[in-house]
């Protein structure tokens, strides 16, 4: 049956798995695609796992490339969205995909099973954008996931502009979409698109997701904490309310230490310093400077004494006070704290006041003046000043 949607209307949702390289290594990519039905403009987003996160950030991406968000979304029947499939339309949507459904206020329609024609203006797009943008993707070395999908959404964009709209040949589908972005719906704030589950923490400050160990302030020891897992890292949130962003590995069996996280243990025992697996990961100029004061009786109590510097003045300073401290040769907790009590000190410069004021004659520092004052004889002066 020819089907036709308008303008504004609908967008259809699919993924497919391609293989790129990234970092040095060959990895398989999970590929969110996601197209305006009426205008054919599509946007690709490329991560290494499908999972909800991914799903909320798929949506979030290609709404801001849309300029909008469509009445409807069309779907097949993917876990990420559907927990189970009932007889004919009936369906048991996930909570937090219907929570996304429900933010940007679109309907969604799920396809019947094996009815993959439903979607057929998607799924004939990922067969064709192998052809061009992969193909193109495959003859490069990407360093980063986020390099990869920079240049995805601006390939996209490029096609846009290159494709004749297979309804109205006469146009683009950039065209196309100029029309259809003025009769999509407003694209708010982005879906805050998180998966929380609770964690416990280790006795060494460690949490457990997904087959890695993350580091977590060592106050959190034994206690349970909230862990929400976004497309790109982590957030979590302490007893105490307090929330640590973490960078996210889609490794197996890693293990990704912050040492900022035990600077409050170092302060109660000091000697983890001297084997502490987290400290490894310190700049280069505090691991310098721990390994000259280890050589001494009492080293490891004055280093707890520098990084505890870190909690008051910031990382960025305490390495600059040891770098000076290094380059003077009094490798000591008292020099480094002179130091930065004498950066803290250094006021920054005020800005220039804004005046509608402007000075016909500009000030001169003109010294001969006070030399003619000063080459006075004493009989020339005034006789109110000699009274004076």
């Amino acid at each position: 049956m020819p089907v036709s949607i308008e303008l504004g209307e609908a967008l259809q949702f699919d993924g497919s798995c391609e293989s790129l390289c990234i970092g040095g290594l060959r990895r398989r990519l999970e590929v969110a695609h996601t197209k305006l039905a009426a205008s054919r403009a599509f946007c690709l987003v490329a991560y290494y796992s499908q999972a909800h996160e991914m799903l909320f950030d798929a949506h979030a991406r290609a709404f801001a490339l849309f300029g909008g968000v469509p009445r409807r979304g069309i779907y097949d029947n993917m876990k990420t969205a559907v927990d189970k499939v009932g007889h004919g339309k009936q369906r048991s949507v996930n909570a937090r995909f219907e929570a996304m459904t429900g933010h940007y206020l679109f309907e969604p329609e799920f396809c019947n099973r094996a009815a993959g024609w439903e979607k057929g203006v998607v799924e004939k797009n990922v067969q064709d954008r192998r052809k061009d943008i992969w193909r193109e993707a495959s003859e490069r070395r990407w360093g980063t996931l986020g390099e990869l999908n920079d240049w995805l959404q601006q390939a996209c964009v490029k096609a846009w502009a290159e494709m004749s709209h297979p309804e109205w040949t006469q146009l683009t589908v950039a065209d196309v979409w100029q029309d259809e972005r003025a009769r999509l719906m407003p694209n708010p704030r982005a879906f805050d698109g998180y998966v929380e589950q609770p964690v416990r923490v280790s006795a060494t400050a460690l949490i457990h997701f997904q087959r890695n160990r993350y580091s977590v302030p060592c106050e959190w020891i034994h206690a349970v904490v909230s862990l929400r897992a976004y497309a790109d890292g982590l957030l979590v949130v302490g007893p105490d309310g307090r929330q640590v962003r973490l960078a996210r590995s889609f490794e197996r069996d890693q293990t990704l230490y912050d040492w900022m996280h035990y600077i409050a243990l170092i302060e109660r025992k000091p000697g983890a310093l001297r084997n502490g697996a987290p400290f490894k990961t310190m700049p280069e100029p505090l691991q310098e400077m721990q390994r000259q004061l280890l050589r001494h009786s009492g080293g490891d109590r004055v280093m707890a004494q520098v990084l505890m510097g870190v909690s008051l003045h910031g990382l960025e300073a305490v390495v600059v006070a040891v770098e000076l401290a290094l380059q003077s040769g009094r490798v000591s907790a008292e020099h480094v704290l002179n130091v930065l009590s004498r950066l803290k000190e250094q006021r920054v410069p005020e800005p220039p006041v804004a005046t509608m004021l402007k000075l016909n004659t500009p000030p001169l520092a003109n010294l001969q003046r006070y030399d003619a004052l000063r080459n006075v004889q004493p009989h020339e002066a005034s006789p109110e000043s000699d009274h004076a």
